[in-house]
């Protein structure tokens, strides 16, 4: 998981110097729920307030992200992905699928299945609370 995690990281900071795994987590969410609140985004990844506004300070600076009035409640800041922001996701997401594509090409269809239900049964864990991850 630890390499993983690091290829990840990678992945993502050579399309964009400025750009985290959790920046790229952050704008993934972004662009999957259409945009949302900071506090939405800690509550979620079950971050630190401090943390999520570090990254969103760094990805408006780099103009990933913009910050546009709720329009139910002009007092609410809602966070969007920028065209520049989806553009670099798209690219790192694509980059991220082709380097799978390549590590995967050799193995065997019942063990891309194995290795899928596992991911699965991984990801869906749910018996520890969010402050116990």
């Amino acid at each position: 998981m630890t390499a993983f995690a690091r290829r990840a990281r990678a992945s993502a900071g050579r399309m964009h110097p400025e750009l985290s795994l959790v920046s790229y987590t952050l704008l993934g969410h972004l662009e999957e729920s259409g945009g949302c609140r900071a506090t939405d985004l800690a509550a979620h990844y079950a971050l630190d307030k401090s943390t999520v506004s570090r990254q969103v300070a760094a990805l408006e600076r780099t103009e990933l992200i913009e910050r546009r009035l709720a329009p139910e409640d002009h007092r609410v800041q809602v966070l969007h992905l920028t065209d520049t922001g989806r553009n670099l996701l798209a690219r790192v997401t694509e980059s991220r699928r082709a380097a799978f594509r390549e590590r995967l090409a050799d193995w065997p269809a019942e063990d891309l299945e194995r290795f899928a239900a596992y991911l699965v049964r991984y990801n869906g864990w749910t018996g520890a609370s969010a402050e116990d991850r």
